[in-house]
């Protein structure tokens, strides 16, 4: 009897094909037979009402095409009888829209579902409403045992009291982040067993309101490694004690019984020597060199026992007066090789000026005494990298083949025997204790026959109080690349 202009364009025709017609030209065939039942339902109780609660109910258009609607009823009485005005909506978009969500929700339960941690998702007033079967190993329930449960039954009764609070703070500032930050949490097993987690928590906002998806990961063996690694940190630190102050006591208590051998061996040479044939003073000798390397020895293993135990205190240092000193110490040694000895301009550092100084010696005299037949030409410099320092000393010396590059820094690690080369095999463990106290590290890059360049980096001092004066800035000279 009337349509609008909607109507026209829904259902595509002239609103002149539509009057006078059965209302069945808008129904799909399959559902036209029923349709006139339907009908006189509705008239035999006419009252304003969605029509078909609970089905699904399309259109159909002059081409032939459905689509879906929802259609709401509201008799009319008029002096020509009782009338009925029909809203139909076309809601083709919405159930697309649905689809796509059903879609989603079942792409997330599926990603839930599949997910390495347990998963579960709980409402604003803690009852359980999704887990996953990660839970269910987790904690030994079945699903159906959780759903609709409140959430504290996963948690330890002594922290029981104190979650709801927890809850309740989440959900006041909803925001992705790890639960009880500084805390130990656990979980609760089915069989009253507990073991240690960490949750993770994200907010969900949906139509039903707000829920919150915990993963929780069990750190059971976490834990123990933790403890493991913590037993172990603290035997080894107490093994480190107690091999730094058996150094320390054997290295202290050998110092007076070498001294006594070796004055009196040369004592004895001196006073008994001529009545002694060669070989009796060659084993004089022999015996005054031995006392002496354990005398080195044992002071080169007491230096190192030191370098932690002894240190001082790490503090802005001029590495120029360091190195200073350092050739002052090797003047000698610098004169009798001829060496040709340059450096370049350096920071100050932190450092204790003590060890560093030492660090330049022992360097500039491997340098000196793993010279080659030319004239020992050896250079000390460094480059900038901003907060950190790369010192190098250079020469020209005999070289190292790279495949000992890690060895020489171990401790008594020798690559040449002693008639040809004196030393302890101490000196470079001694600058990599060192250069590791600093907080730096230290390598070498060398060739045979080509020389070495040792390296190591350190922290530069922070100026205190904003006094650049007395921050003396370098530009590094003929530093590696």
């Amino acid at each position: 009897m009337l349509v609008n202009r909607e109507t026209e364009a829904q259902f595509s025709y002239r609103r002149d094909e539509l009057l006078g017609k059965p209302v069945e030209i808008l129904v799909p065939e399959r559902f036209r037979s029923q349709h006139p039942g339907h009908r006189e339902d509705f008239f035999a109780d006419p009252q304003a009402r969605r029509m078909s609660e609970g089905r699904e109910l399309f259109g159909v258009r002059k081409d032939g095409s459905e689509f879906p609607v929802e259609i709401g009823l509201r008799p009319m009485e008029t002096d020509e009888g009782m009338l009925v005005l029909s809203a139909i909506v076309d809601i083709t978009e919405r159930k697309r829209s649905h689809e796509k969500l059903e879609r989603l929700e079942q792409r997330f339960r599926a990603t839930v579902e599949s997910a390495p941690t347990a998963m579960v998702m709980i409402d604003r007033q803690g009852q359980i409403v999704l887990v996953n079967e990660e839970t269910e190993k987790q904690f030994g329930y079945h699903r159906e045992e959780l759903v609709e449960q409140p959430v504290e039954i996963l948690v330890p009764e002594r922290f029981r009291s104190r979650h709801p609070d927890y809850r309740k703070g989440f959900f006041a500032d909803p925001q992705a982040r790890r639960m009880g930050e500084g805390r130990d949490l656990f979980g609760l097993r089915k069989d009253g067993s507990e073991f240690p987690v960490e949750i993770g928590l994200r907010p969900m906002e949906t139509d039903e309101g707000m829920f919150v998806l915990s993963a929780i990961v069990d750190i059971t063996e976490r834990k123990r490694s933790e403890e493991q690694m913590r037993r172990a940190n603290e035997a080894l630190e107490k093994s480190n004690v107690e091999l730094q102050q058996f150094a320390y006591i054997a290295s202290h208590d050998l110092q007076e019984p070498l001294r006594k051998i070796s004055s009196y061996c040369q004592l004895l040479k001196e006073e008994q020597g001529e009545r002694l044939d060669e070989e009796g003073r060659e084993y004089l000798d022999v015996a005054i060199d031995g006392a002496e390397r354990l005398k080195t020895l044992v002071r080169d293993l007491l230096t190192l026992s030191r370098i932690t135990t002894r240190g001082k205190p790490l503090a802005a240092t001029d590495a120029d007066d360091c190195l200073e000193a350092a050739l002052e110490n090797l003047e000698l040694a610098i004169e009798e090789n001829g060496a040709q000895l340059t450096c370049d301009p350096l920071p100050v550092v932190m450092a204790d000026g003590s060890q560093l100084t030492l660090l330049f010696q022992n360097l500039v005299s491997n340098a000196l005494k793993y010279r080659a037949e030319s004239v020992p030409v050896i250079h000390i410099g460094g480059r900038d990298l901003g907060g950190v320092y790369e010192f190098f000393v250079r020469d020209n010396g005999i070289g190292i083949d790279p495949q000992f590059n890690q060895r020489i820094f171990k401790i008594f690690q020798r690559l040449h025997n002693r008639r040809d080369y004196s030393g302890t095999g101490i000196g470079l463990a001694l600058c990599q204790r060192t250069v590791e106290r600093f907080g730096g590290r230290i390598w070498v890059e060398s060739e045979p026959g080509a020389g070495s360049t040792f390296f190591f980096t350190m922290h530069k001092a922070i100026p205190s109080g904003g006094d650049n004066a007395q921050v003396r800035e370098y530009v590094s000279v003929g530093a590696p690349d």
